[in-house]
């Protein structure tokens, strides 16, 4: 009988498969259900361990990475968190190898440089969510505080992204006179000043209201102007001038 092995002319199944042959099987078809989901559904279709787990599909070739994403997200809390994790402390992570960090810091870069190109070809102003949006992805899960200056020409638009300093915002760290040298130097007709806070709360703090009550100043009277101050965390953002703190 063809297709089947015979002893003394009666056929026998064919063996069965091995249980890591089995496991390699299921496994394959789970991730081949991933895929149609991811592909066929919105950008809903897959929840947030599986996003993690799609990802370290790339770095293991064959297995189940779903204990590894569920691991992730128990340690560092949110799918944000363990985007912007380093990845260091993701290899901490029992199963989590140095090419399953690559492969979430690859697609963690790729959606700050979307973010970012979404900012720097538009105007600023009139693409306020936008900025809104790439300075969440880059900095909110951070666990330092960040400082940065965007410098903006006539039209609004981004002439430079500094990063200024690490540490808490004081004028040891972000100097009035230094932020406005550098807007002159560049040909910059405002700013935006822009920091974290790692706490998640995004309110301000005296010593953020002071800073950027001076830097503003400064900026008065060599005609460039402070728009804002924005300060976000995990929880979302401030803007000093919609409080009407600026």
């Amino acid at each position: 009988m063809e297709g089947c092995r015979q002893i003394r002319g009666k056929p026998l199944p064919d063996r069965p498969d091995s249980q890591s042959q089995r496991a390699a099987h299921a496994g394959s078809g789970h991730r081949a259900r991933l895929r149609a989901r991811l592909l066929n559904g919105g950008p809903e279709a897959l929840a947030d361990y599986e996003v993690l787990e799609y990802l370290l599909f790339g770095a293991l070739a064959r297995g189940d990475t779903k204990p590894q994403a569920k691991a992730l997200l128990d340690k560092f809390g949110s799918l944000a968190g363990v985007m912007n994790a380093d990845p260091a402390a993701l290899c901490e992570v029992k199963g989590v190898s140095e090419a399953s960090a690559a492969m979430i810091r690859i697609a963690s870069v790729a959606a700050r440089r979307m973010a970012r190109s979404e900012v720097s070809q538009k105007p600023v102003l009139g693409s306020w969510q936008a900025l809104i949006d790439y300075l969440a992805i880059d900095m909110a899960h951070l666990n330092v505080e960040r400082v940065r200056v965007l410098y903006l020409d006539t039209r609004n638009r981004l002439i430079l992204d500094q990063h200024v300093h690490d540490g808490t915002i004081n004028e040891a760290s972000i100097h009035p006179r230094e932020v406005v040298g550098t807007a002159i130097t560049r040909g910059a007709a405002a700013v935006i000043l822009v920091h974290n806070h790692p706490s998640g709360n995004p309110e301000p703090s005296k010593a953020d209201i002071d800073i950027t009550r001076r830097i503003a100043e400064a900026g008065r009277l060599v005609n460039v102007l402070v728009h804002d101050h924005v300060i976000v965390g995990r929880e979302g953002y401030v803007s000093l001038r919609a409080k009407g703190l600026l």
